[in-house]
């Protein structure tokens, strides 16, 4: 399987200060973060960066932005199971040291999906593959694939605002994780594909929810039912693709919409993710009640003084 090389670190630090809109996003060497993997699960650098080689992901953080890079343009960034358990210790990690979440793969393509050694006998080195998890109890399977879900709940329940920079292809996988970030960017060349029924599978790594309350359940159902394509503008009329740009500004775009994020106060763009992410679970009433909670809280941190901080 491959890994991350020793000359490219898995957790890297850039220029702390946050880049201007439009400006290159990461200047000056790359230093190993010294002491970092301080997750939820407290989990020590030398673990998470072991995870990170395992998983095909590299971190980038500058500033209070965290980069999660899939790292395997050679396999258009194909999924493993564990690059589901490196995305779910990143997800962890991200939530004390950053304030955005930019998740995008190596170019040309955001993610093939999983890696189709899994559907092999074979299946992967090291990992179980579906002929594996078949033969498995129930209850074992399902402990599995809730573990693998974590790596993609995380980007939608953590308290940054996560970001799916996506080029070229996002399929299966790659769709579900577009998805399960709190906002999209596409390249003018981005196509999605939610192929697991034209496998034999349904999609199992949380991204029928997303898809239904963004979509619909007619239009959900009829995109996963033909597994067709769907192109970047599509998916911005279908209300999945906030942003559609030329694929050479791409970056640029991402960073710019990064800084217009960070250019406010955090503790109440936090506090309104939480608001927004839980208000169609809630009654008109509980939406209002919890609107009340929210704000006494930002008012009793103006009145501390603590607002004046971004994070």
């Amino acid at each position: 399987m491959t890994t991350t090389q020793p000359d490219q670190p898995s957790v890297v630090v850039r220029d702390q200060a946050v880049p201007a809109a439009g400006e290159a996003r990461h200047e000056g060497p790359p230093v190993v973060i010294p002491g970092a993997g301080a997750g939820e699960q407290g989990e020590p650098a030398a673990q998470l960066a072991a995870l990170l080689g395992a998983g095909g992901l590299r971190l980038e953080l500058s500033g209070r932005r965290l980069d999660v890079v899939l790292t395997r343009p050679d396999r258009r960034n194909a999924q493993t199971p564990s690059t589901w358990r490196a995305l779910a210790a990143a997800g962890a990690w991200a939530v004390e040291v950053a304030d955005v979440v930019v998740v995008r793969g190596e170019p040309p393509t955001f993610s093939a999906g999983l890696d189709r050694r899994a559907f092999t006998p074979e299946g992967l080195p090291g990992e179980p593959g579906l002929f594996q998890l078949a033969l498995a109890a129930d209850a074992v399977v399902d402990a599995d694939i809730a573990e693998f879900q974590k790596g993609f709940t995380c980007w939608r329940d953590g308290p940054f605002v996560s970001i799916a920079a996506v080029q070229g292809h996002a399929v299966g996988a790659g769709f579900q994780l577009a998805l399960a970030c709190d906002l999209v960017v596409a390249a003018d060349d981005a196509s999605f594909a939610m192929r697991e029924p034209a496998l034999g599978l349904v999609p199992d790594l949380a991204g029928t929810w997303p898809l239904v309350h963004q979509l619909g359940y007619a239009r959900a159902l009829e995109l996963c039912a033909t597994g067709r394509w769907v192109g970047a503008e599509e998916g911005h009329a279908l209300g999945f693709v906030q942003h559609v740009v030329p694929t050479a500004r791409l970056g640029a775009a991402v960073d710019e919409l990064v800084a217009a994020i960070l250019a406010n106060p955090q503790p109440a763009v936090r506090a309104t993710k939480a608001l927004l992410r839980e208000a169609a679970c809630r009654t008109p009433a509980e939406q209002q009640a919890a609107e009340r909670r929210a704000q006494i809280g930002r008012l009793r941190a103006m009145a501390s003084g603590a607002l004046g901080t971004n994070h």
